[in-house]
């Protein structure tokens, strides 16, 4: 068992909709981890920064950081700008226009929300809005169309607009274990040798193996 090459485009025989997005990634601000795939039907995962990821403009200070193992969404968006000017009357962003405009403030100093990060082994569904400053814990489940204002623990399942947690996956002590054994860290011969304990709910065997080279 040798698993998919992380830098082949794409991993499914005979299916160009679904890439190991990691290989698509341009921009100096978005960051992703081995194994992190996305699946689009519509655009195409090429079309991921145009489509996926708004808002990013040149002057932008934020950064998008998504971690290993990750299944990423059709429709999923990531909003990576923070908010307009709320000290005036207006919250309309004339500097960007620039044209004697950009005098009135520096556009530097509008609010910024900070880094999108997402964890490792997180699920996020079809159309599920990720807002800027977010962060989203290792193992987690982002439900269809969720709009994820604030934070999000690991382990968690989340839904809704604004997305609220509505259950947890396992119990405090149990996730505590799972992060503390952290298998998305582990070498990729490690993590093959250990699928059916990976794939399965047997957390004393994980643990184990977690402790062996």
């Amino acid at each position: 068992m040798t698993g998919p090459d992380p830098k082949c485009i794409y991993p499914m025989k005979d299916y160009t909709k679904l890439v190991f997005l990691k290989n698509f990634v341009k921009a100096a601000n978005i960051f992703v981890g081995d194994y992190t795939y996305f699946d689009d039907g519509r655009y195409g995962p090429d079309h991921f920064e145009q489509y996926n990821v708004l808002y990013n403009y040149d002057f932008s200070k934020v950064k998008l950081v998504i971690g290993k193992f990750c299944a990423i969404a059709a429709e999923v968006k990531f909003i990576m700008t923070g908010d307009h000017k709320l000290d005036g009357i207006s919250t309309y962003p004339f500097p960007i226009f620039q044209n004697g405009w950009e005098s009135v403030y520096n556009i530097s100093d509008l609010p910024v929300k900070g880094d999108i990060i997402i964890g490792n082994d997180v699920w996020i569904g079809y159309d599920a809005l990720i807002k800027g400053g977010v962060k989203i814990g290792d193992g987690a489940i982002i439900a269809t169309r969720a709009v994820v204002v604030k934070d999000v623990p690991p382990y968690s399942i989340v839904a809704g607009n604004p997305a609220k947690v509505v259950k947890m996956r396992f119990d405090d002590k149990t996730i505590e274990r799972l992060l503390q054994i952290s298998w998305w860290n582990w070498d990729i011969e490690k993590i093959n040798k250990n699928l059916s304990l990976i794939c399965n709910l047997d957390v004393d065997l994980l643990e184990k193996a977690s402790l062996n080279d």
